[in-house]
C-alpha cells in the first residue's frame, strides 16, 4: 500500500476509533468493532498497531504532533523564548481543551484498567511538557526570568494556562471554547507567568 493511501486508511480507522471511544468508552471499544466501523479488516489494525492500546496511544500522540512540532520548531529557531512560548500557548491551549483530547479523557476516566491513561500521559503531556521546559531554560539563561528552575517554570505555566479548564470541558460545563477565548487566556496566563517570575519583560 502506498504511503499517502495508508495514511488516509489510518485517518479513517482513527475517526471510527474516536466515533466508538464517544458512544462505547474505552472498555466498550474493541478492535474487531473499530475495524466493522471503519471498514477494515481486524488483521490490518493488529498489524499496523499491535492492540488496541497501541492504536490509542497512537491517536494521542497525532492529537498531540501539532503541538509538539511548533514547539519543536521555536526551540531550533532560536528566537526570543518568551515570545515562542506565547505564539506557541493558544495551539497548546486548543489541542487540550479541542473534542479529541476532551473525548480520549472522559474515556481514560471511565478505564479502570488505567491504560488509557498512561498512554494519554505518555503521548501527551510528557512529550509536551519537557519541551515547554527547554524553551524556560532559554529564558531562564537569557535572564528574561527567575525561577527556581525550569521545571519549576513550566508547571507554573502550564498550571496558569490550563488550570480546571480540561477538567471542566471533560465533566461537560464548559463548551469548546473560541478562538477569542484562546487569545484572552493565553495573554492572561503570559502576563501573570512573568509578574509571577520576576521578569522585567510584562508587555
Amino acid at each position: 500500500m502506498r504511503e499517502e493511501a495508508r495514511t488516509e486508511r489510518q485517518a479513517q480507522i482513527e475517526r471510527a476509533a474516536y466515533r466508538l471511544l464517544r458512544e462505547r468508552g474505552y472498555g466498550g471499544t474493541s478492535m474487531l468493532a473499530i475495524a466493522r466501523e471503519a471498514r477494515a479488516s481486524n488483521e490490518t489494525l493488529y498489524r499496523w498497531y499491535g492492540d488496541k492500546n497501541g492504536l490509542f496511544k497512537t491517536m494521542v500522540e497525532a492529537n498531540a504532533r501539532e503541538t509538539r512540532e511548533a514547539l519543536q520548531r521555536a526551540i531550533e529557531a532560536g528566537d526570543d523564548p518568551l515570545e515562542c512560548l506565547e505564539n506557541v500557548a493558544p495551539v497548546l491551549l486548543s489541542m487540550l481543551l479541542g473534542e479529541r483530547a476532551i473525548a480520549l479523557n472522559r474515556a481514560a476516566a471511565a478505564d479502570e484498567s488505567g491504560e488509557l491513561g498512561a498512554a494519554i500521559a505518555a503521548g501527551g503531556r510528557n512529550a509536551v511538557a519537557p519541551l515547554v521546559e527547554e524553551l524556560l531554560r532559554r529564558a531562564c539563561e537569557a535572564g528574561s526570568l527567575t525561577a527556581l528552575s525550569p521545571s519549576t517554570a513550566a508547571e507554573q505555566f502550564l498550571g496558569l494556562l490550563i488550570g480546571d479548564l480540561q477538567i471542566r470541558r471533560v465533566i461537560g460545563v464548559l463548551p469548546e471554547p473560541e478562538a477569542d477565548f484562546v487569545e484572552a487566556r493565553v495573554f492572561t496566563a503570559m502576563t501573570a507567568f512573568k509578574s509571577l517570575c520576576g521578569s522585567s519583560r510584562i508587555d
